[in-house]
C-alpha cells in the first residue's frame, strides 16, 4: 500500500544502540571512572594483581559485548535508512535509545547484581538501595523511552525533509 510507513526498523536499531551505548556508560562511568566494581568482583575481589587481570578481562568481555550490540544497532540504521517506508523521527529514534539503555539497566542489574551476584553498583556495600536505584532507572528510561516512540507514531517525514515534523 502506497505511503504506509514501517517505524520497526528505526525502534530496533535505536534500541540495539541504546542497549549498547546504555553498557558504554555502565562500564566507563562505574567500571573505569568511579572504579566501585568490576564485571566479577563480588566473586573475586580485587585485592592482588591476579584478581585485577582477571576482572580487567571479564571488564573487557563486556565491553565487547557492547561494542556488539552499538555495530549491530548502526547496521540495522544504515538498513533503515534504505528504505522509504521507514520515517526519520528524532522521538521514535530517542525515544528508542531511552528504551535500550533502560532495558540494558533493568536486565544487567537483575542478572548480574541480584540473580547472579557477580556484582554490585557500589562493591564495598554489597546488595545496597544502589543495586534498586539502578533497577529503578532502568524502569524510568523504558518508560520515557515508551512514551517518546508513541508520542513519535504519527511522525511520517520521509528522509532529508527539511522543516518536517521530526
Amino acid at each position: 500500500m502506497a505511503g504506509r510507513t514501517n517505524r520497526g526498523p528505526l525502534i530496533s536499531a535505536g534500541t540495539l544502540l541504546g542497549v549498547g551505548m546504555g553498557g558504554f556508560v555502565d562500564g566507563i562511568l562505574f567500571h573505569q571512572i568511579l572504579q566501585l566494581h568490576n564485571m566479577i568482583s563480588a566473586r573475586r575481589p580485587v585485592t592482588d594483581l591476579v584478581s585485577a587481570e582477571i576482572n580487567m578481562a571479564w571488564d573487557g568481555l563486556f565491553h565487547a559485548f557492547t561494542w556488539a550490540m552499538t555495530a549491530l544497532g548502526l547496521a540495522l540504521l544504515w538498513r533503515a535508512g534504505l528504505r522509504a517506508d521507514v520515517p526519520w523521527s528524532t522521538r521514535t529514534f530517542v525515544g528508542s535509545l531511552l528504551l535500550g539503555a533502560g532495558l540494558f539497566n533493568l536486565v544487567e542489574g537483575l542478572i548480574d547484581h541480584h540473580l547472579l551476584g557477580v556484582h554490585h553498583v557500589v562493591e564495598a556495600l554489597g546488595v545496597s538501595a544502589w543495586d534498586f536505584a539502578f533497577l529503578a532507572s532502568g524502569v524510568v528510561l523504558i518508560l520515557a523511552g515508551w512514551a517518546s516512540i508513541r508520542s513519535g507514531r504519527g511522525d511520517s517525514t520521509p528522509r532529508g525533509h527539511p522543516g518536517g515534523p521530526s
